[in-house]
């Protein structure tokens, strides 16, 4: 059996549901690498002949969000007649949704992407994070929903812009013995300040493999470990003395740490999409 299966992610919209699903369902394979393939906006017959053509030549596995039933049925139907493997990601769950309540789906692509009022929202927190990173603009945290602080690497900045997309307006602080913290910072809440750590060993690896990336030697002061813990102390008297929920991110993704953060704030997340 292939250990690095091909993957088709088809879809009417920007396949991203599809691939969510399939990633997640992967990452219980760790001996699998899957290749995955996406042909987002697929909306007519043509151009879905051509893929699955192209699907049967890798032998692929297919995951569709085709919200067209004969589009949809298209793809379950050469599955079928070709040997491969698929799974519908929307047909089945509009279906359920039908029976339960009654009413019919409109089955019009992309429904989930309008421009609403949501929408305008997510760009701004997502703007306000990109201004308001790694302390550029240190008025901008008395105008954030919350500020995360933390040393260099313990991932403030992707973290800032995962819950600008739940709408969130976000603004991140570096902090170290050497830096100067600004005012503004004693007048935020401390109920909306979260202080990231991590362990020194960790720290140490990943500031490695960061020189490393800009072709510099990986042992430096920027990665000793004995340096790195004289922060992470600092960080840690830091966050104490301010009173804010600190977080050690060592073996937590964005999404648990985000999770954490939401909780905190008693924020549902299923409420901001």
């Amino acid at each position: 059996m292939a250990t690095n299966p091909t993957f088709f992610i088809i879809s009417d919209s920007s396949g991203a549901t599809s691939q969510t699903i399939a990633q997640t369902a992967a990452s219980q394979f760790p001996n699998l690498t899957p290749q995955l393939k996406r042909f987002p906006f697929v909306q007519t017959k043509s151009i879905l002949t051509g893929i699955l053509k192209l699907a049967k030549e890798n032998n692929a596995i297919l995951f569709h969000t085709l919200v067209n039933r004969e589009l949809c049925q298209m793809v379950k139907d050469f599955a079928t007649d070709n040997h491969l493997f698929s799974f519908d990601c929307i047909q089945s769950p509009m279906e359920m949704i039908s029976a339960a309540t009654g009413e019919q789906p409109a089955s019009v692509p992309g429904l989930i992407h309008d421009l609403n009022e949501n929408y305008f929202e997510r760009i701004a927190a997502m703007e306000f994070a990109v201004a308001n990173d790694d302390g550029k603009h240190p008025q901008g945290m008395l105008e954030a929903d919350l500020v995360i602080l933390g040393v260099s690497r313990t991932s403030k900045t992707p973290l800032s812009l995962y819950l600008a997309n739940q709408n969130l307006r976000v603004a991140n602080l570096p902090i170290g013995p050497e830096l100067q913290l600004p005012a503004e910072l004693k007048q935020v809440d401390p109920t909306r300040i979260f202080g990231l750590t991590n362990t020194p060993e960790k720290l140490s690896q990943i500031r490695k493999e960061r020189m490393i990336s800009y072709g510099l030697a990986a042992d430096t002061p920027y990665s000793d470990a004995e340096n790195i813990k004289q922060e992470l102390e600092y960080a840690k008297k830091l966050y104490r003395e301010i009173g804010c929920l600190t977080i050690n991110v060592a073996n937590k993704s964005i999404e648990e740490t985000a999770s954490i953060i939401l909780e905190s704030l008693n924020i549902d997340f299923t409420q901001m999409n």
